[in-house]
């Protein structure tokens, strides 16, 4: 297993899909993974501190756990199957509760547990961070960026996207 940061969520071009990005700490790889508009926009207000008057559904299952003292100790990104990613929330005690990957991702972040990944998920699905797309814009040099700068201009990135940018009716 291999401890991964939530880069972020961005809309993929061409496909206009929303796509979780958690990257490798050490830099040299991304795992994308294609996630619902409405998962995205839970995964990026999370990041962007987004704290609602009343508990959405995410924030309701981290408070509940909490409540019965079965709080989020790790969630794990466990296979890829057939394009399809499984995860497992792994709460206080070691029981593991089978997830999807973005709703995982969603309570890690407001639970402030680690996100892990089977390593052959990432020999599977893993893109090297200078062979990305996910990374950087057309045409850049991605070899000669400070990793720490991509990430810090991915954060900005994500503090302008609203909810609406995930919308179903969007072409």
């Amino acid at each position: 297993m291999r401890v991964m940061h939530v880069l972020g969520v961005r809309v993929s071009v061409p496909g206009n899909e929303v796509v979780v990005i958690l990257a490798d700490p050490a830099g040299s790889l991304v795992l994308p993974i294609v996630i619902g508009p409405r998962e995205g926009a839970a995964i990026a207000s999370a990041q962007a501190g987004v704290v609602p008057p009343r508990p959405q559904t995410h924030d309701l299952f981290v408070d509940v756990l909490g409540q019965v003292g079965a709080n989020l100790d790790e969630v794990r990104v466990t296979d890829v199957r057939s394009g399809t990613f499984h995860a497992v929330l792994v709460l206080a005690g070691g029981t593991l509760v089978d997830a999807r990957p973005s709703d995982a991702i969603a309570l890690a972040l407001r639970a402030h547990c680690p996100v892990l990944c089977e390593e052959s998920v990432l020999e599977r699905a893993g893109v090297p961070l200078v062979d990305s797309a996910w990374v950087g814009e057309e045409g850049e040099d991605v070899d000669e960026e400070d990793p720490a700068e991509v990430l810090q201009e991915f954060r900005e990135f994500l503090k302008g996207v609203d909810p609406e940018d995930f919308d179903d009716a969007r072409p």
